[in-house]
């Protein structure tokens, strides 16, 4: 397979995929597939490489090149060689955390702003957010106060009680709740009762399920 298109070919052909099916699992459009395979895109963008590896489960430095390892090597998530397996997440802003699920490649490669470790191995891509304001403080119980860290994974299904990170129509920013069903109703409550719980009525989506929590000590050198 001496081609990106040959490559990409055979792997849609090893899965069954159709040119569409590729391009709803990837995020790509369907016309931009079409010239990759048939080689009228010869140099296609880092990022759309990233989306076709990504969906197919493959390395994109072996997609785009043909060389090495084929498997997907991601750097989302990296196993550190100790007696307990430790594995990477990357640490993202606010605004970044409600665009997640559609980012497949949320930085370019190099460009990470910072990773933060865990034994936790992940469903979906996680990642780490630091908890902003005091809204999910609490005077008893479960308290995630400011400046704590936590991990996201967004293939996680949110149950009731759940903590989740949501994104909210008309908000900038992900948001941090407990989500709450109550006969069929479901809303997003604060662990801290000076704020307001929000409804939810097809306002907002769930990019993730807090899977850990964890205090980040910033230790002064004076």
């Amino acid at each position: 397979m001496e081609t990106l298109g040959d490559r990409l070919r055979a792997e849609m052909e090893a899965k069954g995929w159709s040119e569409g099916e590729l391009a709803r699992r990837s995020g790509l459009k369907q016309p931009t597939i079409h010239r990759i395979l048939t080689g009228q895109s010869r140099d296609p963008r880092y990022g759309n490489i990233e989306k076709l590896a990504f969906a197919l489960g493959r390395d994109p430095a072996w997609l785009r090149t043909g060389k090495g390892d084929s498997a997907r090597h991601t750097p989302n998530v990296t196993p550190v060689a100790q007696s307990k397996k430790v594995y990477h997440y990357p640490v993202v802003s606010w605004v970044a955390a409600g665009d997640w699920g559609e980012a497949v490649a949320p930085y370019e490669p190099g460009c990470e702003q910072a990773y933060e470790g865990t034994d936790y191995y992940s469903k979906g891509r996680a990642f780490w957010l630091e908890v902003e304001g005091d809204s999910m403080t609490a005077q008893a119980g479960t308290s995630i106060p400011q400046g704590m860290m936590i991990l996201v994974d967004p293939e996680v299904e949110a149950h009731n009680g759940s903590l989740v990170v949501a994104q909210v129509d008309g908000g900038e920013e992900a948001t941090f709740k407990k989500l709450v069903i109550d006969g069929g109703a479901r809303y997003l409550k604060p662990l801290n009762p000076a704020y307001p719980v929000i409804p939810i009525n097809g306002n907002c989506e769930i990019v993730g399920v807090v899977v850990e929590a964890k205090m980040k000590l910033h230790l002064s050198t004076h």
